[in-house]
């Protein structure tokens, strides 16, 4: 009986697979073709790039629940004005989650996606800032110009503070930049947790179906010395993502 039931597991498991590669697929291949699209509208009209990535980022929500039975939910206020949001990253999908909802969202990123086709392109549309993750003490000096130079575009400043994925249930530091960005903009912080990591692995093809929650939480006010910031908005967001990760 045992041996029976696993071998029913092994075909359910592998129709999920086979389902999550046809997704993968499709969700670049619509990635290029509706690039080809918003691209030349992109050199007339700016802000267009917003409507191109929020349009594409609620794509994948709707093909995820229909080809893999991943449900996505938002909860929280989401953010309308200009605020720092510092996230927990599990994984693709919270960017897209985040991306599908936020106005104006602009991300600190690794330097590495500034070689990624389409995404490098919109990410300089919407003026994210692309910092060396490698090299601390220029990280932070671009970290820095990016945030304080000229024109520099109000909206949602995402930051996420361990600067890389994190697969749930493990413990990495927060790091310096999160309370370097919090200080220079002085702004309200909102913290966001995640679980997303329990269905959408951070490298591999299987996409589990569940339900991958985005969560804004109260809003962390300006003032607080960037020590104390940290201490605060990982307290925050440790808490609320085991809570959700845990269901």
């Amino acid at each position: 009986m045992a041996s029976e039931l696993n071998f029913w597991q092994r075909i359910i498991d592998g129709w999920q697979w086979i389902k999550s590669f046809a997704f993968v697929i499709q969700m670049y291949l619509v990635m290029a073709i509706m690039a080809m699209f918003f691209i030349p509208l992109c050199m007339f009209i700016s802000h267009t790039a917003f409507t191109a990535i929020r349009t594409y980022c609620n794509y994948v929500r709707w093909s995820a629940r229909l080809m893999v039975g991943l449900t996505s939910e938002i909860r929280g206020r989401i953010p309308t004005e200009e605020v720092l949001i510092c996230a927990k990253h599990q994984s693709f999908f919270d960017i897209l989650i985040l991306c599908s909802v936020l106005p104006r969202p602009r991300f600190v990123m690794k330097k590495e996606l500034s070689n990624t086709p389409i995404i490098s392109y919109f990410a300089r549309k919407i003026d994210c800032i692309s910092v060396d993750r490698g090299k601390k003490s220029i990280a932070i000096d671009q970290l820095k110009k990016g945030i304080l130079e000229a024109g520099a575009p109000s909206g949602q400043l995402v930051i996420y503070p361990q600067g890389t994925r994190v697969p749930p249930g493990v413990k990495r530091p927060y790091k310096i930049g999160a309370g370097i960005v919090y200080t220079l903009l002085g702004l309200p912080c909102i913290p966001t947790a995640t679980n997303v990591g329990n269905f959408w692995p951070r490298k591999a093809i299987l996409r589990k179906p569940g339900l991958a929650i985005v969560e804004f939480l109260p809003a962390i006010e300006p003032g607080l010395s960037s020590d104390e910031f940290l201490k605060r908005v990982e307290s925050i967001i440790e808490q609320n993502s085991d809570r959700l990760i845990n269901g």
